[in-house]
């Protein structure tokens, strides 16, 4: 066994992997109850315009701002979880993730405080925002960095499969909400409901990070610089010349994932709603339904890029979408219910995880454990402003203005772009980043790791 090994038991990684999913399935249940609510709700309630378009429109606006707030959060918890470990930064991202949701619940509405309605809505959003930029690059991380190299792809899609997770609870419970109460109440207040459970959710994700141990990876890297001679990450992101590409490329694959989720999972419930017909309750299951298909085949296709190089998985989803959005959306409009949920299944459950299942360990390699989590923070959050956080704005007002087919001829060029900046990646490049070098064993007759410091400190 050499020094680039690390030995951990399985208790320790089954607690990193375990808590990791949880942690993240916990935070996107509260990111996105807010981007279902903005299509049924905040519209109504906080942007009473008279015009139900710019009132989607200005609804949707509040929506990308959380999404230009994860910037932030990916710089501040990125540069903390390089310098003092991926747990604590994980515990505190979210305490203010949790908080934030839980008091969105509380906000009176436009007609009973005026504007500072919307005000504090925004406010609260840039918490949200702040939270999960910081949230997804130490979660994923938790995963990635205790894995076997030869099984990175799987142990990092389970983290993933907390944005399925996320989507099920955040379309379920307002689900049951549509089902047990009338329209009216659930717009007055029965909506509020699902914001509130989030405190609840904060207490488990904080009781079982405190019980993770920090990872191999970072505890090797903190080894090998004192303290006091440790650079800035960012600093030395940019300084790097491969690191400088990487953050570049690595941006621009995300395009087409941030475009396919927010086009499949939000943007989909006011254009089958509001154009099409169906009815919120038709909406909200079929997502229910591919949000399974989806847990699913995250780590299917997780797995397969521990196969075949994960930029190959990553471009085929990319490729995928060009193949199907057309038809797709062509089959949403005969008003099927059954041809709206077949087309869900495929597009979100089976294809669009091709690119998200593999992505937290294509991002983690691209990256040395030094500055890992501010560049996968940075490539993710930055990204996201417009890939994710300005896609149902965007496709909003294409077709507003200039027809669906419009709309659509956007996601293809997302596509476009993804295919292309994959294929500049060069394994090459992967490989004297020096991430596949360093190895984890999983010693069985182990009961715990030699990992000291971190555990039971909840920070």
């Amino acid at each position: 066994m050499t020094d680039d090994t690390h030995r951990v038991s399985k208790k320790d990684v089954r607690t990193a992997v375990s808590s990791s999913t949880i942690g993240t399935t916990i935070e996107w249940y509260d990111f996105f109850l807010y981007g279902t609510a903005a299509g049924l709700v905040f519209d109504r309630l906080y942007f009473p315009t008279g015009d139900s378009t710019i009132g989607l429109l200005l609804s949707y606006g509040t929506f990308a701002v959380g999404f230009l707030a994860r910037p932030l959060g990916g710089l501040v918890f990125g540069h903390l979880g390089d310098r003092i470990g991926r747990k604590r930064t994980l515990v505190t991202t979210m305490y203010i993730m949790g908080i934030a949701t839980f008091l969105i619940g509380a906000i009176p509405t436009y007609e009973q405080i005026g504007i500072w309605a919307p005000i504090t809505l925004i406010l609260l959003r840039i918490a949200q925002g702040i939270a999960i930029g910081g949230e997804w690059g130490g979660a994923v991380l938790l995963s990635v960095e205790y894995a076997p190299k030869t099984r990175r792809g799987f142990f990092g899609s389970f983290p993933q499969m907390g944005l399925a997770f996320g989507l099920l609870l955040g379309t379920g419970a307002f689900t049951l909400l549509n089902v047990f109460m009338s329209d009216e109440a659930f717009l007055a207040w029965g909506w509020r409901i699902a914001f509130f459970v989030s405190i609840l959710l904060v207490v488990v994700g904080v009781y079982l990070r405190s019980k993770i141990a920090e990872t191999p990876s970072f505890r090797a890297a903190q080894k090998k610089v004192d303290s006091v001679e440790r650079k800035i990450p960012l600093a030395e992101l940019l300084k790097d010349r491969l690191s400088r590409r990487h953050l570049l490329l690595g941006m621009g694959t995300r395009y087409a994932e941030g475009v396919a989720y927010n086009l499949l999972a939000v943007f989909i419930i006011a254009f089958a709603t509001g154009t099409v017909g169906f009815s919120q309750l038709e909406v909200l299951l079929s997502l229910m339904i591919s949000a399974v298909i989806l847990a699913i085949f995250i780590p299917v296709w997780g797995r397969v890029s521990d196969a075949i190089p994960r930029r190959v998985v990553f471009g085929s989803g990319a490729l995928a979408l060009v193949a199907i959005v057309y038809p797709a959306f062509w089959a949403i409009q005969t008003g099927s219910w059954l041809a709206l949920t077949a087309v869900l299944v495929v597009a979100l459950g089976v294809v669009y995880p091709l690119m998200y299942g593999p992505m937290a360990a294509f991002y983690a390699e691209l990256f040395p454990p030094a500055t890992r989590y501010t560049g996968i923070s940075i490539v993710y959050q930055v990204s996201g402003i417009i890939a994710s956080g300005m896609t149902p704005f965007i496709l909003t007002w294409f077709v507003g203005g200039f027809g669906l087919n419009a709309a659509l001829a956007y996601v293809v060029f997302s596509c476009a772009v993804t295919l292309a900046c994959t294929w500049l990646i060069r394994d090459r490049d992967i490989r004297a980043v020096g991430v596949t070098e360093n190895d984890v064993t999983v010693d069985e007759s182990r009961q715990e790791s030699n990992l000291d410091g971190g555990r039971g400190h909840a920070g």
